[in-house]
């Protein structure tokens, strides 16, 4: 007990120091309820279960959070795990702390046996009471990082399914909030249990590097604060930490090496004032040649989650190209605590929902949430709101409507009303029109055109980014899904070719692929980007016949100026035949590293027409596959064992 008692006290003097008239009487009865109610609980790890609550009492301490809010981060686990009822917590502490403890017992630690359904529901709960009180989250962000920070003690497949999560939901969610701190250890935890090969390779090329890092560091450093001085600029110039998750996505994402990604240094400068960021970002332009296309104003335009700062990149000293980001002290603070930077202490809970407004992906979020009854729908909605980041957009009267990256103007058309998305019939942006599909750009005047003729298809399902819009054409196409039967242009054709089999063409089989509603039309399929069942298609009229491409296929996206020459095109039910598929592996080199890979790869059955591997890089290979696969599940399906290869970086599709 002297060990929890000194954890209290650490707890009451981090508070103090930033809240010298706390109640500190709040925290020692909030820790005297939790302690007896957990007092025969054990963690896995043999400890007494109340070092959970008090280690995420403290970790929202280091944001300096509220006594109320480090009291009910204390009693957070109390409902869940006791017989303690949030009616107790409502006599002993005040509705306040019981509506926070509620909140966060709505979505409790993630066991292996979880049911998807349960998860969904329990973060729908979660971030309902979020929209009440944005404390709720913090709270389960601080459990959620002292749970990963012990998650050594859990089997191996509960730590997957756990770390899985965090990646998926906790991590983006404390990116949304601003709190980059948390955000990257969740990040680099997560990663450390799902790539552990790949974490500690990397943790080992960043240690080997990290005294050359540290020397250009200081270079840059005494360069800029000579310059500085000079105009009376007061600045701190911090070389910016990399995390090892995110050298590993921009190795995957750009498809480069370890030095390429590494080797470009991130220089941070914090001012006392906003005039100097940009006095500061001239001096750095005026010294170093800056690369075109890469300066961001984040201070003049701040991001949602109300990160701000100016983002350029130079070619620095013995140019070496180099990431720069400039802001104020009060917006580094905000860069790595986020919402918690904004709540202080005397603040009552208004507060709370006055800052929770500036997060319009929450918002939207609890709107669309209400839409969708399938927990699945729900959880792919979540995930990809989350990760999405954001483009706003202008009504015809002015007004500002924040959609999801990558949204269509059929997105803004249901955002608006569900009639006006049902019957959205073409968009005009800036008084051009423009097709369904288009991607809204930022600044984008958006017009909806309507007519009383036009319903959703099923090709809208594909192109929409919000789950609204994705909910509600599908409940229009389920509910009219016989009146579609009648209506169809191609039902008459369908029965003629089935009561009358036609002879098969010489390069197509009936049913495989259906072009402009019609079954037996001759085909190639391009060889350029390899289109097999699942991808979405489209044909390509040329002198030789119908080419079917990926509907991505820079060929095809090159040439669709001329649409006439373009024609709808889907996969039949005809799943029978394989089809040749490329695959790409980037993998850090190591012998035997291809001949691992055809040993899985023979394990799986399938026929490899052809096998390659090549160093692209320092300690990088890349290898290459042609296989014989079904479809795209069966593709992905072996891809993803490709990537439990030792080693592996990257799988993507492709044949060089």
């Amino acid at each position: 007990m002297d060990i929890l008692a000194s954890d209290v006290d650490k707890i009451i003097n981090q508070l103090l120091s930033y809240a010298p008239s706390a109640d500190i009487e709040l925290i020692k009865k909030a820790y005297q309820v939790a302690s007896l109610a957990h007092q025969d609980q054990k963690r896995l790890s043999g400890e007494p279960f109340i070092i959970h609550p008090l280690e995420a009492a403290s970790i929202l301490t280091e944001f300096k959070m509220d006594v109320v809010t480090i009291a009910a981060a204390i009693l957070h686990d109390v409902v869940e795990d006791t017989t303690v009822t949030i009616s107790n917590i409502k006599e002993q502490f005040g509705d306040e702390i019981a509506l926070l403890v509620e909140g966060v017992s709505k979505i409790a630690w993630v066991h292996q046996h979880s049911k998807h359904e349960d998860k969904a529901e329990n973060l729908r709960k979660m971030l309902i009471a979020t929209a009440k009180d944005i404390r709720v989250i913090l709270i389960k962000l601080a459990d959620r990082l002292h749970n990963m920070r012990t998650l050594s003690h859990l089997s191996p497949d509960a730590q997957k399914q756990t770390a899985l999560e965090t990646l998926e939901i906790y991590a983006p969610l404390a990116h949304r909030l601003g709190m980059g701190r948390i955000k990257w250890e969740l990040e680099d935890l997560s990663f450390s249990y799902l790539h552990p090969d790949l974490y500690h390779e990397i943790a080992r090329m960043v240690a080997s590097k990290r005294r050359e890092r540290e020397l250009y560091a200081e270079k840059v450093r005494e360069i800029l604060t000579e310059e500085f001085n000079k105009e009376g600029i007061a600045a701190d110039i911090i070389s910016r930490p990399k995390h090892f998750y995110s050298i590993y996505q921009k190795m995957n994402l750009r498809h480069k090496s370890f030095d390429e990604i590494y080797d470009l240094t991130g220089i941070r400068i914090v001012t006392d004032k906003q005039v100097d960021c940009y006095n500061a970002m001239g001096i750095v332009h005026n010294k170093w040649q800056s690369i075109p296309g890469r300066v961001k104003d984040y201070i003049s335009t701040p991001k949602s989650n109300m990160y701000q700062s100016i983002h350029t990149a130079v070619i620095g000293p013995d140019g070496k190209p180099m990431e720069v980001q400039i802001r104020t002290k009060s917006m580094d603070v905000i860069a790595t605590e986020g919402i918690a930077a904004h709540w202080h202490y005397k603040e009552k809970t208004k507060a709370d929902e006055r800052y929770a407004s500036k997060f319009a992906w929450l918002k939207r979020v609890i709107e669309w949430q209400q839409e969708l009854t399938d927990p699945k729908d729900f959880m792919e909605g979540l995930k990809q709101d989350l990760f999405s980041d954001e483009v706003f957009i202008f009504t015809p009267k002015g007004q500002i409507k924040i959609l999801p990256k990558g949204a269509v103007p059929i997105d803004y058309a249901y955002s608006i009303h569900s009639n006006i998305g049902d019957h959205c019939f073409g968009a005009k942006i800036g008084g051009r029109m423009v097709p369904l599909d288009y991607k809204l750009d930022n600044g984008d005047i958006v017009e909806i055109i309507t007519s009383i003729k036009a319903h959703p298809t099923q090709s809208w399902i594909r192109i929409v980014r919000t789950p609204k819009a994705r909910s509600k054409i599908r409940g229009w196409l389920k509910a009219h899904e016989d009146e579609q039967q009648k209506e169809s242009p191609h039902k008459d054709i369908k029965s003629k070719h089935q009561e009358q089999p036609s002879q098969k063409p010489k390069k197509s089989s009936e049913g495989k692929v259906i072009i402009s509603g019609i079954s037996d039309i001759a085909f190639n399929l391009a060889k350029c980007c390899g289109p097999i069942p699942g991808d979405e298609i489209a044909g390509y009229v040329t002198k030789g016949g119908i080419t079917i491409h990926r509907k991505d296929c820079r060929n095809l996206v090159s040439v669709s100026n001329g649409q006439s020459r373009v024609v709808d095109a889907v996969w039949g039910d005809d799943k029978t035949g394989t089809y040749e598929a490329g695959i790409i592996v980037r993998a850090f080199d190591r012998n035997n590293l291809l001949k691992d890979m055809l040993s899985i790869l023979a394990a799986t059955k399938i026929t490899i027409n052809e096998a390659w591997a090549k160093v692209v890089d320092k300690g990088i290979a890349k290898c290459g596959f042609i296989v014989l696969i079904r479809d795209k599940e069966h593709l992905v399906e072996i891809m993803h064992i490709l990537e439990r290869v030792k080693g592996s970086i990257d799988v993507y599709r492709g044949r060089t």
